[in-house]
């Protein structure tokens, strides 16, 4: 701030020359300034002592003090509203706020980390992390081929690959690069307690059957029965076809069972297909439990109704069929996909075909103590199976 080369005492001094007679020519003649300073000085000071004029300097500083200060808060409040869409969590997102403070409203570093609330260190600080290439090329691919996997399945199949990096570079690739699968709307949830049904922990203890309907790109609908054993989460067969009643059911059925086995119950809900004369009639000769779910509760029918969401989910939203052939070889390659090849979580992000051998594995083993005896090499049991005699809460 420039200095002033009068005080004002001495101004003061000037303006009561004037008052007792001198002429203001004179005044600013002697004192080096303007006459229109001079009628200044009066406007200002006139009538005012000594006191009067340092009370008066010392209002001046202190508003402008509050003036800074109301300019500083009013800046600092709107660089606050330009970071109102950001979330400011974490070192990268506050090394871009501040960026974006400083290119925007012009702020210095100083100050724009100060809204922040950052430290200048970690904003000037650079990441020495490699590139990885390589890896996210990888990743990218996989994540186009899977567009419905999340980074927990995509670094399954890494893994399985013979990539040695870990969960979290994994997701923070899978992050940087913008992989995120965008969520489904949500349903609502029945609330309550649910009476599960307890199966044996094998292959076929208990089989579901479900449609799941679509349509081609001409808009002719056709529909899939999807068979998915509960235990092992194996598809054992979708079919599609463009009507499919009890009778094809039953033969669909009579096919799976002599190429498995028989399973020890059914469980579907109560549509025409099922509970019409010729399924209960299949049931009854072949001696077959067939439950039916109670009316509205899709949930007691919770593995075919999670298969059918993953089906829509991964297959029939990601592709549009032109015939009906079209559809049996897009679903029938998918299905193999799915249970040899499609890490399930529930079953420790094992294949559900490997789960099933697994599973056929030790209850052979079991059956024979001989054999469990010179086995040496100790197997863990996936989640919640210790062994095939125990039964699991599967409903």
């Amino acid at each position: 701030m420039k200095r002033a080369r009068f005080t004002e005492e001495q101004i003061i001094g000037v303006l009561r020359e004037h008052e007792a007679g001198a002429k203001a020519a004179d005044l600013a003649r002697k004192h080096g300034v303007s006459e229109a300073t001079l009628y200044n000085w009066k406007a200002k000071f006139g009538g005012l002592d000594v006191s009067d004029a340092k009370r008066l300097r010392q209002l001046e500083d202190e508003n402008a003090k509050l003036k800074k200060l109301l300019a500083e808060q009013m800046l600092d409040a709107a660089a606050l509203r330009e970071l109102l869409s950001k979330k400011m969590v974490g070192p990268v997102a506050k090394r871009e706020a501040v960026a974006h403070l400083q290119a925007v409203m012009g702020l210095a570093e100083r100050r724009a980390c100060g809204i922040v609330g950052a430290d200048r260190k970690m904003v000037r600080y650079r990441s020495c992390r490699p590139p990885d290439t390589e890896l996210r090329g990888h990743l990218r691919e996989l994540a186009n081929a899977r567009r419905r996997f999340g980074y927990r399945r995509l670094f399954v199949l890494l893994r399985q690959q013979g990539e040695p990096s870990g969960r979290n570079r994994i997701y923070r690739l899978y992050r940087e690069e913008g992989l995120s699968v965008r969520k489904r709307r949500a349903r609502r949830r029945a609330v309550g307690t649910r009476a599960p049904i307890l199966v044996e922990a094998r292959p076929n203890a208990r089989w579901s059957l479900d449609f799941v309907h679509d349509q081609f790109a001409s808009g002719r609908r056709f529909r899939v029965l999807n068979i998915v054993d509960d235990v092992t989460r194996e598809c054992l067969a979708a079919t599609p076809d463009t009507s499919i009643q009890g009778r094809r059911v039953a033969r669909e059925l009579t096919a799976l069972i002599n190429q498995r086995g028989k399973p020890g119950m059914i469980v579907s809900d109560n549509g025409t297909e099922f509970t019409c004369n010729a399924m209960l009639a299949w049931s009854e000769e072949n001696k077959i439990d067939w439950h039916f779910i109670a009316p509205g509760k899709p949930m007691q029918n919770g593995f075919c109704e999670s298969f059918n969401g993953r089906m829509r989910d991964e297959l029939l939203n990601e592709t549009l069929f032109f015939g009906l052939d079209h559809a049996r070889a897009k679903i029938a390659d998918w299905v193999g996909d799915y249970n040899g090849q499609r890490p399930h979580s529930s079953l420790g992000y094992l294949t559900p075909a490997a789960y099933a051998a697994y599973l056929t594995a030790t209850c052979d083993r079991l059956r024979n103590p001989d054999q469990l005896r010179r086995s040496h090499v100790a197997h863990t049991a996936p989640n919640g199976v210790t062994s095939a005699e125990t039964l699991t809460a599967t409903g």
